[in-house]
């Protein structure tokens, strides 16, 4: 039903939009008389009683959606130019008004009159503590979105190993599904396991926007610890990307994106697509890393990893309208996804490796798009995305043999070939677990500008899970009668924003609302009042509903200095992993877990953008405070046996953390840039009546780097890039033992980290054409993570990227 009506209302919509003027998209294009094009110059269009303003893009672009035909007035200001103005007639969406201004090394500031704030800074001044990334540089370079992710203060990725191993993000410490991931506003989870970030290549990323413990209400979901929203280019600009890099382990990643549209009619058509490979054969070495010997004799060694490899493909087609005049962007499209990977041990690294255990996961979706600015009247904007469609996954554990970590079969104590008596690498037994999800996901959001100062936004999010789990090799009832898992979602944000004296005050007042229930549903033999036996359903509910609030604010103290600060009562529900479980991931079901709660709290001061002359700086600093009620994690004390291959999710009690952070950022004359940052904090939880340390969590991060640009190298209008980036991670404890108050003994300490990685990119003029090297961990340092995971050592990567961003 509901969907029906939703169906109702967007047709409605259309029908109601054939009455406008005539009216066009004007475009034009500002390079230097260097020929460079002219980035984040402020566009200010006059005339025939219309204001628009905007800035130009990374190719000096700019454009005005929706304007009527006529004749008007465009001022360009620009940092490095003179302040001009033109006047051209727009007739006609074709038409693209180039202009030529001429460079200077420096504009006294003076002589601007009006300075646009660029959209990053636009959104690191509403008062969230947030951090917008730009990938313009990245998108160049042989670098994973998850790795541009590190560089940004107080996020840690915690990965399990190579390429494809299982990732989870932390932000100020809070981590896993407490964090939320997000593509254009979507959960990325509703993609499944073989759609990741790092399928996404930053080329195809116009920004990520990281949130730190206050979500704002449009990402309406229950992101606890803080949400990353990862936008995508979305103009309506003719372009093709294609990338490809080859390195260490075997890996190699391809990617291609593309888009064109009909100037006429509108209709664009776009689509991507990506492959990664990895044999993921590194080197490992520590205290589970043996070869096990005649007499069950345990030498340490330095062994490759050799059950590891991971491939993934997938890709999207869309098409529709976009720049019409009944939506901004109307898209229906599809997006599949496949991927295989080979699991090498359970959740920790222990002594006895697995062999031919592997998962293979499948997604296929449709979605639809549809999002319009002014819709019937000036300031109201409407957008919906929605997503339909199947995820499914297999386990495949059927092998008795025991291996050592050297790739041979593992001996007894009678110098035989060691087999399991369970029949399978981990200890449950031989599977060939299947796991079918039917997936629904929409969001719905209307917004509406009262004026310049007031703003009224209410969003919905809907999510449903409709799981099969089954085993072909375990009993007949288990496999006739397939095991069912349901979790519907609802949350809801209704949002205010406000201006007031001269904009120096920006504030956003929220409220959410939310809504879960979950059923797990296994067959099992019961008996009837006389004693029968019969099939019957071991049911178990939960239905949860809470409310949550916040407010984000910030204030101009003095030009250049702002103060920030934001506060919500947020709440995580128990995602599907947690509820559920999964074989794949070695996790167990917990269908009585129950939701966490947090009073969050930032305050923070950002200083800058300072410029004196060639030079440009800016620091921002924010202390923060998380108080948590029953949060979800792993146990906070474990038994002496770390050979457990299966972790469980429960409800660990009250806890906090609170903690600090600063970055710095710097550039000179745009050739010279240095960026800094430093995060710690402490993260405690009750156990017993007694505060301890949640294990697992590294409190005290660094992280630097460096980049140095030179021009006209070799050819002419070419550009030389030069990266140097270093990583610091202070010790910390993967396990609590029991009976301890403290983090542990030594031995399950990971201990303190220093990575560094070096690239170079050429630009080869018009920017066409890029090569890029890199090598990750230069000295080849143990790296460790998640669970005391070892990482990757020293690795080389070559990367050719390919683009045309007019034709």
């Amino acid at each position: 039903m509901t969907s029906k009506k939703g169906h109702l209302t967007f047709l409605l919509l259309l029908l109601s939009c054939f009455a406008f003027a005539q009216q066009g998209t004007l475009k034009g294009n500002v390079i230097f008389d260097t020929n460079e094009p002219v980035l984040g110059a402020h566009i200010v269009l006059t005339g025939n009683n219309l204001s628009k303003e905007t800035s130009t893009g990374i190719d000096g672009d700019y454009s005005f959606k929706n304007v009527p035909f006529g004749t008007y007035n465009i001022q360009m200001n620009s940092l490095n130019a003179n302040s001009l103005t033109i006047e051209v007639v727009h007739n006609s969406s074709k038409d693209i008004h180039n202009t030529v201004i001429q460079f200077s090394e420096y504009q006294d500031l003076a002589e601007i009159l009006v300075k646009s704030k660029t959209t990053k800074e636009k959104i690191e001044d509403q008062g969230f503590s947030v951090n917008v990334i730009e990938t313009k540089e990245a998108g160049l370079r042989n670098i994973q979105t998850n790795e541009l992710l590190k560089t940004s203060v107080g996020v840690n990725i915690r990965q399990n190993g190579g390429l494809g191993s299982d990732v989870q993000y932390s932000l100020n410490g809070l981590s896993g599904s407490a964090v939320r991931i997000f593509i254009d506003g979507i959960p990325i989870s509703v993609y499944g396991s073989s759609f990741s970030l790092n399928s996404l290549p930053p080329s195809m990323i116009k920004r990520i926007e990281v949130y730190k413990g206050v979500v704002p209400g449009y990402l309406a979901d229950d992101a606890l610890g803080g949400a990353i929203n990862i936008v995508l280019h979305n103009n309506a600009k003719n372009n093709f990307n294609a990338s490809v890099s080859y390195g260490s382990f075997n890996t190699l990643q391809t990617s291609v994106n593309g888009l064109y549209r009909f100037e006429e009619s509108g209709l664009t058509v776009k689509a991507s697509g990506f492959y990664n490979y990895s044999d993921n054969d590194y080197k490992v070495s520590g205290r589970s890393i043996v070869e096990t010997g005649l007499g069950g004799a345990q030498t340490p060694i330095t062994a490759r990893r050799f059950n590891d490899a991971y491939k993934s493909i997938g890709g999207m087609a869309q098409v529709g309208f976009t720049d019409v005049k009944w939506a901004d962007q109307f898209f229906v499209g599809l997006t599949g996804s496949d991927d295989y990977k080979e699991v090498q041990h359970g959740a920790f690294m222990t002594i006895t490796p697995y062999k031919d255990r592997f998962l293979e996961s499948d997604a296929m979706l449709g979605n639809l798009t549809y999002q319009k600015k002014d819709l019937f009247t000036k300031g109201l904007d409407v957008n919906v995305h929605g997503l339909y469609g199947t995820r499914n996954r297999i386990v495949n554990d059927t092998l008795a043999a025991a291996y050592s970590w050297t790739g041979d079969r593992a001996i007894n104590f009678e110098g035989e070939e060691f087999e399991y008596t369970w029949r399978s690498q981990q200890e449950g037994g031989p599977t060939l677990a299947e796991i079918n999800r039917t997936v629904a996901s929409v969001r719905a959001g209307i917004s509406y500008e009262i004026n310049d100062n007031h703003k009224v936004l209410l969003n919905h999010f809907y999510s449903g899970i409709d799981r099969e789990d089954s085993d072909a090799l375990q009993s007949v009832l288990q496999n006739t009668f397939k095991g069912t898992r349901d979790l519907n979602k609802n949350i809801f944000s209704l949002t205010y924003e406000f201006n007031a004296f001269d904009d120096k005050l920006k504030a956003n007042v929220f409220g959410k609302y939310y809504q879960q229930k979950t059923t797990y549903i296994d067959p099992a033999i019961g008996t009837d009042a006389n004693g029968n036996q019969q099939l019957v359903d071991e049911v178990t509910e939960s239905d949860n509903t809470d409310t949550g609030y916040g407010f984000a604010l910030s204030y101009v103290i003095v030009p250049n200095i702002t103060l920030i600060t934001s506060a919500e009562k947020a709440v995580r529900l128990p995602d599907e992993t947690e509820v559920f479980g999964n074989d794949g991931d070695n996790v167990i079901a917990n269908p009585s877990i129950k939701p966490e709660r947090s009073n969050n709290f930032n305050l923070g001061f950002r200083f800058g953008d300072f410029n004196i002359e060639k030079h440009n700086f800016s620091i921002s600093t924010n202390v923060f405070l998380r108080d948590i009620k029953d949060r979800i994690g792993l146990p906070i004390v474990s038994s002496l046996n770390i050979d457990d291959e299966t972790i469980l999710y429960e409800n660990q009690g009250s806890g906090s953390s609170k903690g600090i952070e600063a970055q710095l950022n710097y550039t000179y004359n745009n050739n010279f840039g240095l960026n800094f940052n430093v995060s710690r904090f402490e993260l405690k939880v009750e156990n017993n009546g007694v505060e301890i340390d949640v294990p697992n969590t590294p409190f005290f991060t660094m992280n630097g780097g460096l980049r140095y640009s030179f021009k006209d190298l070799i050819l002419k209008k070419s550009q030389l890039n030069i990266f140097y980036n270093i990583y610091f991670t202070d010790t910390f404890s993967y396990l609590n033992i029991e009976g301890s108050n403290n983090t542990g003994a030594d031995f399950f300490d990971v201990p303190q980290q220093l990575a560094q990685d070096f690239g170079l990119s050429y630009a080869f003029p018009n920017n066409k054409f890029v090569m890029s090297f890199d090598i990750k961990n230069i000295f080849d340092k143990p790296v460790y993570d998640n669970l005391s995971v070892q990482k990757p050592g020293r690795a080389f990567y070559l990367k050719l990227n390919y683009s045309i961003n007019k034709f």
